[in-house]
């Protein structure tokens, strides 16, 4: 990558230092006591010429295996989608990505409705009534709505499933454990939440039951029969749902959830080294003045025409801290922004036939596996990820796999002993019949 920049030169640094007063650099740093200043060399490398450090970096860069050179079937909370090539052109518009917040509603009407669209559009996948304008993550999301459940029912304990997303669930813990608020596992059976479980779980203590949809293993929970349960107790229901699955699935906010939270890397945002993405977070219209983060409203000027502002605050930069819902007082704007063009250049219909082809591929590579002699464990409806059982190290065979251009399916041993030897398998739109079948073929070889 070229960077159209120049370096600060010597005459920058001397204007800039004596427009501050100081005679050197090393002024800026006499607060600091001479002794434990470092006196020795870094260990890095002398400094290049630009066209061979560029040399360097490119082949040290060669050395990965990316989403261009391989085919993935990588999953587990990050996937490889199709990315309209409009978002690209739209996100390098100077006006949105060397934007900071919008403040200044007069002067930031663009990303005012970028963001408010946004909001609409999820309000439309989770048949929710209102939508916030971005969290950092999933993971974000998910404890953000915890803390709001515990705050709104006055209570200390969650429930969450354990086939919830076991990232998710640790920055669930991490929050919990600050706000004093105690979270029991759900135990799951065949790869979906164990209701019976839940039922003996229930108790008028518990401030929300939390699940995943699809979950992590890729299966369709039962929502209603989860529901009606966590209800029963007056507890929350708060769903985290891939936004793309939505598209096919009946959608979390008419099977009576309060919250529905999740990440929208699937629409628009590049899997980059698993971040940054973006979360979203929506709710029913009574938990509205509870969200956390920042909303977009409609209105009109004096002049009656429409308009955009930020609306009912409810962080601490605008209220009373005590008062504050939420310390997070920020947004991904620019992957919000992604996230709308590629949900408006796919369309309704785009965003359905997209989640089709998900479920049909992934159902394909199952078939395809079975016919290679493997097992697939948690059988039932999923979306684009289903679990299957290996004969070897799932770590030998992802390397394997690495040698054919393949990038093979997550390791569920890292997260569960018991699930040693079982790989999650993920197949979006963009792998093709021959690409699932060449997979297919290379795991079972490796199988043999």
């Amino acid at each position: 990558m070229k960077h159209r920049y120049l370096p600060m030169t010597e005459q920058d640094q001397r204007e800039m230092l004596e427009q501050i007063g100081v005679d050197s650099v090393n002024d800026l740093f006499e607060d600091i006591p001479e002794q434990v200043r470092f006196k020795g060399d870094y260990r890095i490398k002398e400094a290049k010429s630009e066209t061979e450090l560029v040399k360097e970096l490119t082949k040290m860069a060669a050395k990965n295996a990316d989403l261009k050179s391989h085919t993935s079937f990588l999953g587990a909370g990050v996937y490889d989608h199709y990315m309209p090539i409009i978002v690209d052109h739209v996100l390098s518009r100077s006006e949105f990505y060397t934007a900071y917040t919008p403040y200044q509603p007069e002067i930031s009407q663009g990303e005012l409705q970028a963001i408010f669209e946004f909001q609409t559009m999820i309000c439309e996948l989770t048949g929710m009534d209102v939508a916030n304008s971005s969290m950092y993550d999933g993971g974000t999301a998910l404890a953000e709505a915890a803390m709001l459940s515990a705050g709104q029912t006055r209570r200390k304990k969650v429930l969450v499933s354990s086939t919830v997303h076991p990232e998710s669930r640790d920055v669930l813990r991490s929050y919990a454990k600050g706000q004093y608020i105690e979270v029991v596992e759900i135990p799951h059976t065949d790869g979906v939440t164990d209701v019976e479980e839940l039922k003996k779980l229930m108790s008028d203590e518990i401030a929300a039951v939390i699940v995943q949809y699809p979950n992590f293993f890729g299966r369709v929970e039962e929502l209603k029969a989860i529901e009606e349960v966590a209800h029963g107790e007056k507890a929350m229901f708060v769903v985290s749902s891939n936004p793309l699955a939505l598209g096919a699935l009946t959608p979390p906010g008419e099977l009576g959830a309060d919250i529905v939270i999740g990440d929208a890397q699937p629409f628009g945002i590049p899997s980059a080294f698993g971040g940054p993405h973006c979360g979203y977070f929506a709710v029913n219209k009574k938990l509205m003045r509870k969200v956390p983060g920042r909303l977009v409203g409609q209105t009109v000027d004096e002049d009656g025409i429409r308009g955009f502002v930020l609306t009912l605050q409810a962080r601490e930069q605008h209220i009373r801290r005590d008062k504050a819902t939420s310390n997070i007082c920020s947004n991904q704007a620019l992957n919000a922004l992604a996230a709308s063009v590629a949900m408006t250049a796919l369309g309704k219909q785009g965003v359905k036939e997209m989640a089709i082809q998900n479920i049909q591929k992934a159902h394909y590579a199952k078939e395809a596996l079975k016919a290679k002699g493997f097992l697939v464990a948690f059988e039932g409806p999923s979306f684009n990820e289903f679990v299957v059982k290996v004969n070897r190290p799932v770590k030998d065979i992802n390397q394997k796999l690495l040698e054919k251009d393949m990038i093979g399916g997550y390791d569920l041993g890292l997260m569960d002993d018991s699930l040693t030897q079982h790989m999650l398998v993920a197949v979006t739109e963009l792998r093709s019949k021959d690409e699932i079948d060449a997979f297919a073929a290379e795991l079972g070889d490796c199988h043999e």
